[in-house]
């Protein structure tokens, strides 16, 4: 059995390495010049961690990681609004992309990566299965849910980098809410940190000195945020604004066609799960496609499993946005910094556990 992966993401090679495991050909198809990930960091949470140590992929990833540490969230003033232990079982690794990327095109031989290759109708395809991971834009989605509105803008632009500079190995993973803006820290394995900033703004803006625009949202923000910014050079500064799919799909499968990540879901960062659910969606494709007699049913299968979780966490994912960093009246904010550090660490973490505590499905097809 052969399969076409229509890109060449983060998403399209985790389902490239999860289909080859359980016995299919695979080629993908990437239409940029060359494979690999641009922007910053990207949190790998435990859910994704266990998929990808379904993958046999999990302890490389961990390597080039962040190493435990501690994380919270504070108010601009550095305070403590909410604490995690670094001695909490499981915790957040945080990778560069491209990092991440080049650890799952390893487990690929290269002759099944194809460049400079853009797919311009799925029917021209030569597979039996096509999983389309074409991203946020996707061609595929466009052609086979025509009626279907496109991703929209969710209010908020963001900016990423990584710094040039390191920092000591016991920086903590924070997040800091302000009014309308927030600043994220996420350390790398070899000792530079990922960074990003995200506030409420009208669509299209840019700025002839982004990170300038950065300091002026953060301006007297506690550290280290000032020392990240003067450690990063102006020019490594991407700033993206920020879409989701908020009307969701009715199914990811069509014919012989499954959409995986962002094409099926592409949802608001600020659970920190939209890379995570890629990855978790290709474990489970293969999983299905392991056990199932034919194509239509493993498709169905695959459905059935994905549509339910991924688009729930799109929902919670874009109301927790609006009780965070969207909101801008002194009186609300005040109100949620006061009950954040009311509830116990515990409280919050048992939370979070129903999207967490996701375990992927084996790749053997007798399981």
């Amino acid at each position: 059995m052969k399969a076409v992966v229509v890109g060449g993401g983060l998403g399209g090679v985790t389902a490239a390495v999860a289909l080859r495991q359980v016995g299919w050909e695979v080629e993908v198809l990437e239409r940029a010049p060359e494979f690999g990930e641009v922007g910053a960091g990207v949190g790998v949470m435990p859910n994704a961690l266990r998929a990808l140590a379904a993958l046999g992929l999990a302890d490389d990833v961990r390597r080039i990681g962040t190493p435990r540490v501690p994380g919270g969230i504070r108010d601009p003033k550095g305070r403590t609004l909410t604490q995690v232990d670094a001695s909490h079982e499981e915790h957040v690794v945080a990778v560069h992309r491209a990092d991440l990327h080049r650890v799952l095109r390893s487990a690929l031989p290269p002759a099944c990566l194809v460049t400079d290759t853009e797919v311009t109708s799925l029917d021209d395809v030569d597979a039996d299965l096509v999983v389309a991971a074409d991203g946020l834009r996707s061609r595929a989605r466009q052609a086979l849910f025509p009626g279907m509105p496109q991703p929209v803008y969710a209010g908020t632009t963001a900016w990423r980098s990584v710094t040039t500079a390191v920092f000591p190995r016991d920086l903590g993973l924070s997040q800091t809410l302000g009014p309308g803006t927030e600043f994220g820290v996420l350390p790398l394995g070899d000792g530079r940190v990922c960074w990003y900033a995200a506030t409420v703004a009208p669509a299209g803006g840019r700025s002839a000195d982004e990170l300038g625009e950065v300091r002026r949202l953060v301006a007297g923000w506690h550290d280290p945020i000032p020392d990240l910014l003067d450690a990063t050079p102006p020019d490594a500064v991407l700033r993206h604004d920020i879409h989701e799919l908020a009307a969701p799909l009715p199914t990811y499968v069509r014919g012989r066609v499954a959409l995986l990540g962002d094409a099926a879901h592409a949802m608001t960062p600020y659970l920190g799960q939209g890379a995570c659910m890629a990855i978790e969606d290709a474990v489970v494709l293969a999983a299905a496609c392991a056990r199932a007699d034919d194509v239509p049913s493993a498709l169905a299968e695959y459905d059935r499993q994905r549509r339910p979780r991924t688009q729930s966490m799109a929902k919670a994912s874009r109301m927790l946005g609006r009780v965070g960093h969207k909101l801008r009246n002194p009186v609300l904010v005040k109100a949620r910094d006061t009950a954040m550090r009311a509830v116990p660490p515990s409280v919050g973490l048992r939370g979070m556990a129903k999207f967490l505590a996701w375990t992927p499905p084996s790749l053997s097809p007798d399981r």
